[in-house]
């Protein structure tokens, strides 16, 4: 049987459910059957949307770079972002993927007017009251890894928090890190234009 699901993956913890180095993984969140996987990941210091399936044409679609799909992330950044930085991140920068340059395709941004209503992180971002914060919407049809704390800091503004919200237009919405849940192949296909 075929299942389908959309999770909030926590910070801290690997997009796996194994792990020889100590890490806490989906494991530890989820009760999912043995032949469910996640498709694609995030990174451990990441947080988010992320899609387990046991549908195998689920994986090879989401993943073939030739089959381009939104991923829309919000992005906690060290500063006051400046237009100038969004320009360049909407019209690619170049960065190091694999020890060769990189020019990232155009992608979406824009600064949020003010901090989204997020959870809180745990642990919490550190806070200095002499430096603020920024939070950025980047909408990318490809993932590279680490692309876009990669980004961010090839203009200027490190990454210090990173939430995948959305792939296509199947969303966090309503969702807390932890939460799980199940979908039928007619509106999970449907969200993900499949």
């Amino acid at each position: 049987m075929q299942r389908y699901f959309a999770i909030y993956k926590p910070y801290l913890v690997l997009s796996q459910f194994t792990s020889t180095e100590g890490k806490k993984t989906l494991a530890d969140y989820f009760d999912l059957p043995a032949d469910v996987y996640p498709v694609g990941r995030l990174d451990h210091d990441s947080e988010g949307l992320l899609l387990l399936t046991n549908d195998a044409q689920v994986n090879q679609r989401l993943l073939n770079p030739k089959h381009k799909h939104e991923r829309e992330y919000w992005v906690q950044v060290d500063g006051l972002v400046t237009t100038d930085a969004v320009r360049q991140l909407q019209n690619g920068v170049v960065i190091n993927i694999d020890g060769k340059p990189y020019k990232t395709a155009k992608a979406k941004v824009e600064i949020f007017p003010a901090s989204p209503d997020v959870s809180e992180r745990v642990p919490p971002i550190r806070f200095r009251k002499s430096i603020p914060t920024s939070w950025l919407k980047i909408v990318l049809t490809e993932g590279k890894n680490r692309q876009v704390r990669r980004m961010t800091a090839h203009v200027g503004f490190p990454t210090l928090r990173l939430i995948r919200y959305r792939i296509e237009q199947l969303t966090l919405n309503g969702m807390q890190p932890g939460d799980l849940i199940p979908m039928n192949k007619a509106v999970f296909y449907a969200l993900l234009k499949l």
